[in-house]
């Protein structure tokens, strides 16, 4: 079977082109997914860089979200069959057309759902959800800071925070992205700026802040921790202000930020009594069971259907990556493959 992919070797978005590759036939245990929709995540755009540290090495096809149809099935493979629409993730290869995955790593598409929602959705909800719940340890009507609130995961943290009648505080970079807030039940939206602190002290209008969804990094986070009460959690799952737009990062100002990076004592947090966890996804993609679990706890909560803020055609996928880098989106960045007008199967 042939596909189409976007590969690459590290470094340079430029480096990213679409090959025409044979797919052999799915293993044991595994699935061949037809893909109609890719999910972007932040994630995708360090591994294209090089600046994560699970990027492959030598050529990869970069992508770990993405939803579609079964079209082989591998040996033992019982729980899916051959026209099943599914969602599923993987450790780096979704910017495709086709892929061989193994099954435990796909979920069927939940009855009405589009295939860009499908493609929106486990990446960013495991990782609000696992942040919250195993590291923020949540309780009933605490306080959350949720920063990107706007984002992905930003949203689907307000509406898990929300199952705890927690009291929520967003925060986004552009004031255009406020209404938004107000539409998913935010309580108090905030514009970071050179303010900050003092937005969120207002906005907390004296209650205690108990966690803390950190993905800025920088004079944020360290403020941020400052403000976090005895107890507090602070879960860090990124660091958005090393990403800028373009082919490839701007080396220099990488350093000045590696350099000036927020330095917080461990010997000191005994005595603050605050936590800062980190969590990476491809952690959990390690542990099936684990993630199936949380899934489970998911759809029990009934959260509505993820937002698909901005699509484009597969072959579109840089312009995509592009806007996303630019801090300018809402919801989820999806590319849908149209398959039958770009790839030619044959068996």
């Amino acid at each position: 079977m042939q596909r189409q992919s976007y590969r690459l070797t590290a470094g340079s978005l430029a480096n990213l082109k679409l090959e025409t590759e044979e797919l052999p036939a799915p293993g044991p245990g595994e699935a061949t997914v037809e893909v109609k929709a890719i999910g972007l995540n932040f994630a995708d755009i360090f591994a294209i860089w090089g600046l994560y540290g699970a990027t492959p090495k030598g050529s990869f096809v970069p992508g770990l979200e993405y939803a579609g149809i079964v079209i082989r099935v591998g040996e033992g493979v019982t729980r899916l069959k051959v026209g099943d629409q599914v969602m599923g993730v993987t450790r780096f290869g979704a910017y495709t057309t086709h892929l061989n995955i193994d099954t435990r790593y796909l979920i069927p598409l939940p009855q009405g759902w589009s295939f860009a929602e499908g493609a929106s959705y486990l990446v960013q909800v495991l990782t609000a959800h696992y942040g919250l719940k195993e590291l923020g340890n949540i309780r009933e009507g605490q306080t959350v800071l949720i920063h990107s609130a706007a984002g992905g995961v930003g949203l689907w943290a307000n509406r898990i925070a929300k199952q705890y009648q927690a009291y929520t505080i967003g925060t986004v970079g552009n004031p255009a992205k406020l209404e938004l807030l107000k539409q998913e039940g935010y309580d108090q939206g905030i514009v970071r700026g050179k303010n900050f602190k003092d937005a969120v002290l207002n906005a907390l209008g004296g209650r205690e802040l108990n966690i803390i969804m950190e993905c800025i990094g920088g004079k944020i986070l360290k403020q941020g921790y400052e403000l976090l009460a005895p107890q507090g959690r602070m879960v860090v799952y990124g660091a958005a202000r090393y990403g800028s737009v373009g082919n490839r990062p701007n080396y220099l100002r990488l350093l000045f930020l590696f350099l000036t990076r927020p330095k917080i004592d461990p010997q000191k947090m005994p005595e603050n009594n605050k936590a800062i966890m980190g969590f990476n996804l491809i952690w959990l993609y390690h542990r099936a069971e684990l993630l199936h679990e949380l899934l489970a706890e998911l759809s029990a909560m009934d959260l509505g259907r993820p937002l698909v803020g901005h699509t484009f055609p597969f072959n579109q996928l840089k312009d995509a990556i592009l806007l996303f880098q630019s801090g300018k989106t809402m919801g989820k960045v999806v590319v849908e493959v149209a398959v039958s007008s770009i790839s030619v199967i044959s068996q």
